[in-house]
């Protein structure tokens, strides 16, 4: 039996130098990036009824989620949540680098900047409560296709990572079914055997069946123990059956929806720097991908040709694979953060194909020194031209994603204050009504009338495609008013039950009733204290 010291300093012998580059970079720059979240408390509508939840969410096929979320408790705790969520994510970065086979240090950290800034991020963060059981369902889709891709027998425990990581939540699936199919081509790039090749590619589909058949298997048999069917919202309990909509409508909203968010998504890029940032890798990735096909002779393969065609074909439907399982999803930003696979896979191609794996390490400069007219090349000076493209480019993406995600905490922060001193008012006008006693029934719809309030949410233009972030106010609904009133301001509110509430919103003294902040918005009718916001 080992000692925990002969343990550690096993581990430090075999732990490469780029998994220690991906992983404190993913850690301190999501620390720098995430910060103003991570230690704050400022919850969105969703988070004030999760001050505690117990996150079983087996109804929406989320079986392994409450395990995933267990080891920072169910209390909603910022910084515990975020420190370990940044720990799994940069656990999986690590990974991500060993399956992408980046070696460089500027490449690597590039591409987890990319990561850990993409806005989708950010949109996690603001559902705090979950963060830390998303992202070790993220780091365990970027273990699955390293373990596959490592060992011949690797899709089996790729499988099972797969099925624990669907458990925890299903949208990461598309993670697995793209970078599955870059682990496709890079066998197919790398291999000269023609069984090599097959057996590589077999393997990526093998870890998807195990992965997806086990989830499905494990889902039905816990429902079966639990006594409980899958739930409507977001059309989950049509998952197995694919939804309604016939399939040719399928593919074309899949498709539409694809163009229209990586195009106008306002996420990828959303403003011209970032958009010309965008375009120089966009154009650098095609530059040294023609120059590595014709290198390569490939443009004379007629195979070559139907793996375009193909890759074309299936992309959009990887990038949208839930639409095509459950059409009736709303697809919110939550659910997008694999579009930043976009630019991270572009970056790999250009680093593992493009430059080489030392160009960007600046090894580069031997040639320089045995000859230094070599600078005067054409090719040379176009291929530094392009690396200086591709990392600046890079850079800068990083930087505006980063700028963005605060932008959208600033927000958030603003709109819990707005909403602590909305209801402070509140408050104090419902304790002030003839009539009102701790406790007493509480009559309200808890929409709030617009026209009375200002309208102060300057980051529309930003954050309007980050669910979560947007607007002015936390609260939309009564319940949302009874949480926060509970958790922040010490009030309770004992809401009349809904069918009491239809009613009552139909009677001639609530209708009569001015819309608050106005005089007359309250009243207490039979021992029933009416307050109309809407």
């Amino acid at each position: 039996m080992r000692t925990p010291m002969e343990v550690w300093n096993d581990l430090k012998a075999n732990m490469r130098k780029e998994w220690k580059v991906a992983f404190w970079t993913v850690f301190l720059l999501g620390l720098m990036i995430h910060f103003p979240v991570i230690a704050g408390d400022f919850p969105n509508h969703d988070g004030l009824a999760s001050m505690y939840f117990d996150q079983n969410m087996i109804t929406s096929g989320r079986w392994f989620l409450t395990v995933a979320c267990g080891f920072s408790s169910y209390f909603s705790l910022p910084w515990a949540i975020g420190l370990l969520s940044l720990f799994f994510l940069s656990i999986g970065a690590a990974a991500l680098i060993e399956f992408l086979e980046i070696k460089n240090e500027p490449g690597i950290i590039l591409i987890c900047g990319l990561l850990v800034s993409f806005p989708a991020l950010a949109s996690t963060y603001a559902y705090i409560f979950t963060a830390d059981g998303y992202m070790f369902a993220l780091c365990l889709v970027f273990l699955a296709v390293t373990v596959t891709k490592k060992s011949d027998w690797g899709f089996i425990p790729g499988g099972i990572c797969l099925a624990f990581s669907m458990g925890t939540y299903q949208s990461y699936l598309s993670f697995a079914i793209l970078l599955s199919m870059y682990g496709c081509l890079m066998v197919f790039f790398s291999e000269n055997s023609l069984k090599k090749k097959v057996n590589g590619i077999l393997r990526y589909l093998y870890m998807g069946l195990i992965g997806v058949g086990l989830y499905y298997v494990i889902l039905q048999v816990l429902l079966k123990v639990q006594g409980r069917e899958l739930d409507t919202y977001q059309g989950i309990n049509g998952m197995t059956a694919g939804g309604s909509l016939p399939f040719s409508e399928k593919l074309w909203n899949l498709y539409g929806d694809f163009f229209a968010f990586t195009g106008n998504g306002n996420v990828l890029y959303n403003n011209m720097i970032s958009f010309a940032a965008f375009g120089v890798l966009t154009i650098a990735a095609f530059i040294l991908l023609m120059r590595f096909v014709v290198r390569r002779g490939y443009f004379r393969k007629w195979y070559f040709y139907l793996i375009c065609l193909l890759t074309i074909l299936v992309v959009p439907a990887a990038f949208n694979v839930i639409l095509l399982i459950s059409p009736e999803v709303t697809y919110h930003l939550l659910m997008r953060y694999q579009w930043c696979l976009l630019p991270v896979l572009m970056l790999a191609f250009m680093l593992r194909y493009g430059f080489g794996q030392t160009e960007l390490s600046g090894q580069f400069s031997p040639l320089h020194r045995r000859d230094p007219q070599v600078l005067k090349k054409p090719s040379v000076i176009s291929n530094i031209v392009l690396q200086w493209g591709v990392v600046l480019g890079g850079f800068i993406l990083v930087f505006n994603y980063g700028v963005t995600d605060n932008i959208a905490y600033s927000n958030l922060q603003k709109k819990y204050e707005k909403t602590y001193a909305y209801c402070l008012r509140l408050t104090d006008r419902m304790e002030q009504t003839r009539g009102y006693y701790t406790g007493i029934p509480v009559a309200m719809i808890g929409v709030q009338n617009k026209e009375n309030l200002p309208e102060t949410d300057i980051t529309g233009a930003l954050t309007g495609n980050m669910i979560g972030m947007s607007g002015d106010y936390l609260i939309y609904t009564d319940t949302n008013y009874q949480a926060f009133m509970k958790h922040y301001l010490g009030v309770t509110i004992n809401l009349v039950p809904d069918e009491e509430m239809e009613r009552i919103y139909g009677t001639k003294e609530y209708q009569e009733l001015k819309s608050f902040p106005e005089e007359n918005s309250m009243k207490v009718v039979d021992g029933i204290l009416y307050i109309k916001t809407e």
